[in-house]
């Protein structure tokens, strides 16, 4: 399912970030959702960030990395029961906010973190710039 999420990153880079979240769990949690026969329909992925998060003032914050539920199990509760789990876990650690992102077109995404209970706090255009050139501004 992460490959439908995040189709950019090849299997082998899949791989090494499962393995990154396998490797620190104190760091990082991922959550299954599955339907009734056991076969997988959803997962999110959340992290704790002690870094600034935008929107947010304490520090751990719970990150939701990512968010996943099979089109055909959309607007079920699926959602809505991981990211409950995320916060369930959060919370057991101490943690007291929930941050996430989405690109500025993913208006689906925008539509699903409300209705969870996210709240808008900015929205972000970044830039980079290469330094390799040898040239000042």
């Amino acid at each position: 399912m992460r490959d439908r999420l995040w189709p950019d990153h090849s299997e082998a880079e899949h791989r090494a970030e499962m393995e990154q979240f396998l490797a620190d769990p104190d760091r990082y949690g991922q959550f299954i959702a599955l339907t009734e026969d056991g076969q997988p329909t959803g997962f999110a992925e959340v992290s704790l960030r002690h870094d600034y998060v935008n929107g947010t003032s304490s520090s751990p914050v719970a990150f939701l990395e990512g968010i996943f539920v099979d089109e055909a199990a959309r607007r079920t509760g699926v959602a809505r029961s991981l990211v409950n789990a995320v916060i369930a876990c959060a919370r057991a650690r101490g943690v007291i906010e929930l941050a996430s992102d989405a690109e500025l077109s993913n208006s689906r995404s925008h539509a699903m973190h409300i209705a969870l209970g996210f709240e808008e706090t900015e929205q972000v255009v970044c830039f980079t710039r290469s330094l390799s050139g040898g040239q000042d501004t």
